[in-house]
Parts: structure tokens; C-alpha cells; sequence
């Protein structure tokens, strides 16, 4: 943190650094950009404590509401990327005095000084679930891509046998592909759904201790939405791929750049071990997992309600779910015993870690889901169709996603020593 903040008599301040990455941070779809800038004053405490938050726009606002002077903030380059081409990231200069107000880019703070990072943080939490929801949307977009070109692409006989060749959706592991991407997009959509509406409680309840525990429930499923969601975006757009064969790797089919935009979402706004990091420190070791096992105790409820259900299909998702909150268990169990004693391996599972509770929680959500169409088709629903493809998506994520976590528990549990066991010199 080397940016600066210099106090004025008039209450403003002038603003001197660099920020860089800064998604849109120099564009011609507005007349103006305001930007966010964390700076230190020049009597700040050393550290995270010693930072303040200031608003900074590209021009200032006259008193009738009009735009004025040019502020002293400029774009110095945009970046070359991988993928999102068509967002701007930009490198940005303050107080570079190449503007129409004096050297030093002119900022009002937000609140109080040196409390900036709190303030941050508000906007990053909500940030982190956005991102979440833009894995969501990309793997959603990459499966209905997949699915509508296996539908048409014809390719080969049927396995059983054919007069001829047939679209590829025919083939089995085509079916398997596009099962995964899309029951992954569901979960991941249903998981931030349930976040959500905790976030809803936490703002809008009248009990005071209710919107504390929802608040804190709510907390504890953001690196989730964000690490988990990103990662499968990744995956998903990766099946697309492979499900266009060839053609998913020439530009002109579009499957390609979902993978290319995919790829940075687990990077920015912190990465997937930033997340896990958080989700392992502050979201289980930091209240001895009591937010982790109350949501566990509610998925195990789900489980033995399933697992009792005559229907085939619920009963063997129910038995899945039921191992699965065992293996997440186990994890805070390990989580919060080890976290004083060996807090290098703790944190050597930590991305694993993340990926088990989202798989979990998408498990979860799909099962609740499942067992609502199960009730909607007893009742005689008119939409059959929509509510026997809920069941048959979550009967896929419990058999080929949901099964995934006792082994993750196991490399959590039980693997660190392999992660940690060379030295950096052999690396």
C-alpha cells in the first residue's frame, strides 16, 4: 500500500498512486467513473489498521449537478488478457498532475480514517458473490450451448445399434457429459440461492439474534458461492468443449471463449485459497465450527427424510447426502481440533476443504429440490417433464458428484503430510 492521501483544508483530499487490474476502470460507455481507492494519510499506523477508503471520480461534480474539472486520474495502460476481451482492466495513475485540478488526484473519504479495509470489505463480500453468480451464469450458458449442439451434431451409430449415424446426444458419455455440466450449474444456482436468502434475513428480520445467526450462516456460505461456483464454471466450460469435440476448439463455435472468460473468476476478488483460507480461519476454526455443524445437522435431517422415502430415486440420493454431510463433519471435526497444533496441514487441505462443502451444499440443495417435484408430482403437476428432469439431475449429483466426498475428507484428513513433505529447494 503506497498510495497517499493528503489531507486539504477544504475537507477533500489529494490521492497519489497506482491502482492496477481495475475492471473498467477507464471506458467510453460513461461520462463519468467513480472509483474506490484505498490510500494511506500521512500519519497512518503501520498495516492493514493504517488504510482508509476515498472516493475518487474521473470528474468532479459541480454544485448544480453538472460534470466539471478533469480529475487527476488517468489510465496508463489496459491489460492484454486471456479471456473477458471485451471488459476493459486497467492500470490507473493518480496524481500524475496531468489533470485540470493541480497534482493529485482530488477524493473525498469514506467514514472514518483508517478504517478503509472494513469498509472494503462490504463491498468484496458482495463482490465475491457476484462472482460466484458469474460462474453460475457461464457454466448455465455453456451447457445450453452444449446441449443445443449435441442435439444436431450427427456422428456415428448408437452403441446398440442404428440405420445410421445419430446426433451425438444419442452417444452415452455425451449424455454424461452434458448431465454433469448441468447439474452443476443447478446446484451452484441453488447454493447461492440459499446464501442469499440469508443475506435477506440478516437485513430484514425483526429478532435482533436472528438476523446475528443469519448474518453468520450467511457469511459462512460466501467462499463457497465464490471458490466452489468459480472452479466448476472452469469445468463445466471444459466439458463444452469436449462436447463440441473439434469444433469446440475453433473460435466460430463460441464454446471456447466461456472457458477463456471462466478461467479468470477464481482469480480475482481473491482466489479459490483465499477463499479457503477464509472459509478454514475465519468460517470453522474461528467459532469451533458451530455455523458449519448447524447447517450439517440441517443436511443430515434432509438425508434421513430422503433415505426413508420409498422412491428409488430419493432414497438412494437421501443415502449419498447422508455420506457426504458425514465426510464435511469429519472436516470441522479435523479442522477445528488441529487448527492449533498443526495449522500447516489444516491449511494444506484448505482448497479441498471448500470444494467438499460446496459439493455438499450442491448435493443438499438439489435433494430439497428433488424431494419438492417428488411432492409437485404426487400432487399431479402439470409440468411432469420439468419435474422429473429435477429428479433425475439430482439422482446425477449424488451418484458422480456427491460421492467425491469421502475421498476429499480422506486427502484432507489424511494428506498433508504428502503436500508438505519436499522442500522448497526440491520444488
Amino acid at each position: 500500500m503506497r498510495s497517499r492521501a493528503v489531507p486539504q483544508t477544504d475537507g477533500t483530499y489529494r490521492i497519489s498512486g497506482q491502482k492496477v487490474y481495475i475492471t473498467y476502470g477507464e471506458h467510453d460507455l460513461a461520462d463519468n467513473i467513480v472509483h474506490l481507492v484505498l490510500a494511506r494519510t500521512p500519519d497512518a499506523p503501520e498495516g492493514v489498521k493504517g488504510i482508509s477508503l476515498f472516493v475518487v471520480p474521473k470528474r468532479l461534480i459541480n454544485e448544480d449537478g453538472t460534470l466539471g474539472k478533469r480529475n487527476d486520474v488517468y489510465c496508463a495502460s489496459i491489460e492484454h488478457k486471456l479471456g473477458i476481451k471485451a471488459s476493459p482492466t486497467a492500470v490507473l495513475l493518480f496524481g500524475d498532475d496531468k489533470g485540470e485540478v493541480g497534482p493529485g488526484a482530488i477524493g473525498q473519504l469514506v467514514g472514518e480514517e483508517n478504517r478503509g479495509l472494513e469498509y472494503m470489505f462490504i463491498m468484496m463480500n458482495a463482490a465475491r458473490f457476484q462472482v460466484g453468480m458469474q460462474g453460475v451464469a457461464i457454466a448455465e450458458r455453456a451447457y445450453q450451448k452444449a446441449a443445443a449442439y449435441a442435439k444436431e451434431r450427427v456422428q456415428s451409430r448408437a452403441v446398440e445399434g442404428s440405420a445410421g449415424p445419430v446426433p451425438i446426444i444419442e452417444h452415452p458419455d455425451v449424455r454424461r457429459m452434458l448431465m454433469f455440466m448441468r447439474s452443476q450449474a443447478e446446484a451452484a444456482r441453488a447454493v447461492a440461492y440459499f446464501a442469499a436468502a440469508w443475506a435477506d434475513i440478516a437485513h430484514y428480520h425483526p429478532d435482533a439474534e436472528k438476523r446475528r445467526q443469519a448474518a453468520a450462516t450467511y457469511e459462512h456460505m460466501v467462499p463457497i458461492v465464490k471458490g466452489w461456483s468459480t472452479e466448476m464454471s472452469i469445468d463445466v466450460a471444459s466439458a463444452g468443449i469436449q462436447v463440441h469435440g473439434g469444433m469446440g476448439y475453433i473460435e466460430e463455435t463460441g464454446a471456447a471463449q466461456f472457458y477463456r472468460d471462466a478461467r479468470i473468476l477464481t482469480i480475482y476478488e481473491g482466489t479459490t485459497a483465499i477463499q479457503a483460507n477464509d472459509f478454514v480461519g475465519r468460517k470453522t476454526a474461528r467459532d469451533g465450527g458451530a455455523v458449519a455443524r448447524a447447517l450439517i445437522a440441517q443436511i443430515r435431517q434432509t438425508a434421513a427424510e430422503l433415505a426413508g422415502r420409498a422412491e428409488g430415486d430419493l432414497a438412494a440420493i437421501g443415502r449419498r447426502l447422508a455420506a457426504g454431510a458425514d465426510a464435511y463433519a469429519d472436516v470441522v471435526d479435523y479442522v477445528v481440533a488441529q487448527m492449533k497444533t498443526d495449522i500447516r496441514g489444516v491449511f494444506a487441505g484448505s482448497v479441498p476443504y471448500l470444494k467438499l462443502a460446496g459439493i455438499v451444499h450442491g448435493g443438499w440443495q438439489l435433494a430439497r429440490g428433488a424431494a419438492a417435484s417428488a411432492r409437485a408430482l404426487g400432487a399431479g403437476s402439470d409440468d411432469r417433464s420439468f419435474h422429473v428432469a429435477k429428479i433425475a439431475t439430482a439422482r446425477y449429483f449424488a451418484d458422480h458428484v456427491l460421492t467425491a466426498a469421502g475421498g476429499l475428507r480422506d486427502s484432507i484428513v489424511d494428506g498433508a503430510t504428502g503436500v508438505l513433505a519436499l522442500s522448497a529447494d526440491q520444488f
